[in-house]
């Protein structure tokens, strides 16, 4: 069994490029081997900022022989008088078959001659210059340039190649460079080319020359490395983890290093400082051990240089964060020399899509909306005072040289100026709160002002971009209102807020009165919108079975009746959940589902809900079936106290299952078969208070 070495040697690479090429090498190589039938032990691919590499160990010397059944001429063209036609030869030939090894067999289009050919299998050798030119070739990513005269295309340029079998160079050519055995270890640490004497030998001696090629090993160092600084000058690091992610594939070497500024900058909004360390500076800020929110007057940066000149390497960090932090000191007070209310004329010279108009005018829109939200949700204690102020200004840190300069502290930075201004706490919060959530695990607005005007703020985007007909498709989605949706639902979920999300749309789409879709098929998008959000979300936690009995998935009215209290759709779903669990579903279910199953292929009315509407007590004759009806009777009235709704079901499910085994429903006499029907339909629909049953699997 032998070791393969693949190296790519470039400039270089964007740290985001890197994890993308080994997430696509880990998924793409071993099909590709699979694919020529080359069995290996062990594949482990590596990344630097100077390397793509791939090892491949127990690799064997040639590619299996195979043996494949390959079809020839028809039967009736293949012999004439008992000999073989010239057909028959030449496919015999082409192939290398002996004809007296061929044989008929019948297909669908009729009997045709086969025969077994033998493929002799390569030098594995041989095979691997070709794919390893293909795996490099079809890599994707962002930006890639040509950086020769030929059409390769890669982010940034390629200097050497390593190609090795064993201890064995391969015959591998991108454009003007050959693979050899050569490579570079550290630009610092490590001087000049190193001959590689075998594939084995690769991690070594990268590392005896300055280079981890092992991302799970430069992150344990870094990892490792701050805790230890943090805990030497008594402080907590923060370690964002896409930074960490970035930081470990834009070094080769890493030593963690602390940087200092001055402590007069901390009177910025902690925000400032670590969103310019974080977002602009790859630097991780540290924060007071025993004082939470107590920013130092320190960072840790990742150096990729000589650790023994930390001590300046340091001291140049500290010079570029001063910098930047000296800008953000003069645009903060410089903006905070007005009122926050002083900015709001500015808004109408900024646009937020050309066609719904500037960011004044969609301040004006979310002061309706606000109210709308405030309909829609009956619950809630209508501070729509202090909201409506929150609408008019959440938007004016827009044109604040701060966020001008620092787009990632929008809401952060007029929550601040807010305060400063003498905007009561509640109105500061919300401005801060309605940009919450961000994204996925972030957190959500905690204030009633902060919820509804976040909710608010959603629903005019998606209503707006939905009414111009730009309705996001695959992974396109410029205005985020995927994200958009699920934070309305997250919200509703995390506060048990039971908004009336389809009012809320009408009232919406009625603040508008200049888009180009009609508000009947805006609304009928967004309730499909919505629905599948609440679906991904609940399917991540509930069976789909029972995600689609409590969202009505072929059911429009059943999802519009769900959807108008967005709360109740995640406590049903989670309490069916636990009746499968529990078997308790596993005692009504069969019974139910059938009667569902049956009202509804028969178009019994859903809004049916008294039973002496629905049934006339006459034409029941059987005793089963008044044994059924009395039942019905007995039921109490349809409950959000689930465990008393399930309760109720489970005492008329015996009753069911005996007029199911004593009675045809579908008898030919339309006065009892309407009856009989009648019953079923008032069965699905006291069950559909809890879910479609009819939707539900075994």
């Amino acid at each position: 069994m032998a070791t393969f070495l693949l190296e790519v040697g470039t400039e270089e690479l964007p740290a985001s490029f890197v994890r993308d090429a080994l997430e696509q090498w880990q998924g793409r190589i071993p099909l590709s081997l699979q694919e020529h039938n080359l069995a290996y032990g062990n594949l482990a691919v590596y990344g630097t900022p100077r390397r793509l590499a791939v090892i491949i160990q127990g690799l064997g010397e040639h590619q299996p022989d195979q043996v494949l059944e390959v079809k020839g001429p028809a039967l009736a063209s293949a012999y004439e008088n008992g000999e073989p036609t010239k057909a028959l030869l030449g496919f015999a030939r082409s192939k290398g078959i002996e004809v007296a090894d061929l044989f008929t067999q019948a297909t669908d289009k009729g009997e045709f001659v086969f025969g077994r050919q033998k493929i002799m299998g390569k030098p594995t050798k041989e095979l691997l210059p070709i794919l390893a030119e293909s795996w490099i070739t079809k890599l994707e990513g962002k930006r890639l340039m040509r950086w020769a005269d030929g059409d390769l295309k890669f982010p940034r340029p390629i200097r050497w190649l390593v190609c090795l079998w064993e201890d064995q160079v391969l015959p591998l050519k991108l454009e003007n460079i050959h693979a050899d055995r050569f490579t570079y270890g550290h630009r610092i640490l490590s001087k000049g080319r190193i001959s590689l004497k075998n594939a084995q030998s690769y991690r070594e001696v990268l590392r005896d020359n300055g280079v981890l090629v092992e991302e799970a090993e430069r992150r344990h160092q870094i990892e490792t490395q701050m805790t230890q600084l943090g805990e030497l000058i008594g402080g907590r690091v923060e370690v964002p983890p896409d930074l960490l992610a970035e930081v470990v594939n834009l070094v080769e070497f890493p030593t963690a290093i602390v940087g200092e500024f001055e402590p007069d900058f901390l009177q910025l909004p902690p925000q400032v400082i670590t969103t310019e360390m974080i977002s602009h500076q790859r630097y991780f800020p540290l924060w007071h051990r025993d004082e939470p929110d107590r920013l130092l007057p320190l960072f840790i940066t990742i150096s990729n240089g000589d650790p023994a000149k930390s001590r300046v390497i340091a001291q140049g960090n500290g010079k570029v964060i001063r910098a930047r932090l000296s800008d953000g000191k003069f645009f903060y007070d410089t903006d905070r020399k007005v009122p926050l209310e002083t900015y709001l004329p500015q808004l109408a010279k900024v646009t937020f899509q050309e066609q719904l108009g500037s960011v004044a005018q969609k301040t004006d829109r979310l002061r309706q909306i606000v109210k709308v939200v405030f309909t829609a949700i009956p619950t809630l204690t209508p501070e729509l005072e202090l909201t409506d102020r929150a609408a008019l200004l959440c938007k004016a840190d827009l044109v604040t040289q701060m966020v001008k300069e620092f787009p990632e502290l929008q809401g952060i930075i007029g929550a601040d100026y807010a305060r400063h201004s003498g905007e009561p706490p509640l109105v500061a919060q919300a401005i801060r709160e309605h940009y919450l959530p961000r994204g996925a695990g972030d957190a959500l607005p905690q204030s009633t002002p902060g919820q509804v005007l976040a909710i608010a703020d959603r629903l005019d985007s998606l209503v707006g971009i939905f009414g111009l007909g730009i309705i996001p498709t695959g992974s396109s989605d410029p205005f985020a209102l995927r994200r958009a949706a699920q934070g309305i639902v997250q919200i509703c979920w995390h506060h048990n807020l039971p908004l009336n999300l389809p009012q809320a749309l009408k009232n919406t789409i009625g603040v508008y009165n200049n888009l180009p879709k009609p508000p009947s098929e805006i609304y009928d998008c967004l309730i499909e919108w919505f629905q599948q959000r609440c679906e991904n979300l609940l399917k991540e936690e509930i069976d789909y079975d029972l995600v689609d009995s409590v969202l009505g998935s072929e059911d429009r009215t059943y999802t519009e009746w769900s959807l108008s209290n967005i709360a109740e759709i995640k406590h049903r779903a989670q309490f069916l959940q636990r009746s499968r669990q529990n078997q308790t579903l596993t005692q009504i279910y069969e019974v139910v589902n059938r009667a569902s199953r049956l009202a509804q292929q028969q178009g019994i009315p859903t809004h049916w809900q008294e039973l002496d509407q629905i049934v006339e007590e006459q034409q029941l004759q059987e005793a089963v079936e008044k044994d059924l009806y009395q039942a019905l009777k007995q039921l109490p009235p349809p409950s959000q106290d689930y465990n008393v709704l399930v309760n109720a079901i489970a005492t008329v499910a015996p009753r069911l299952a005996d007029f199911f085994a004593g009675v045809m429903v579908m008898t030919e006499d339309p006065q009892i078969r309407q009856a009989r029907l009648g019953m079923l339909g008032y069965i699905r629909n006291y069950s559909r208070r809890l879910g479609d049953f009819s939707a539900i699997r075994s």
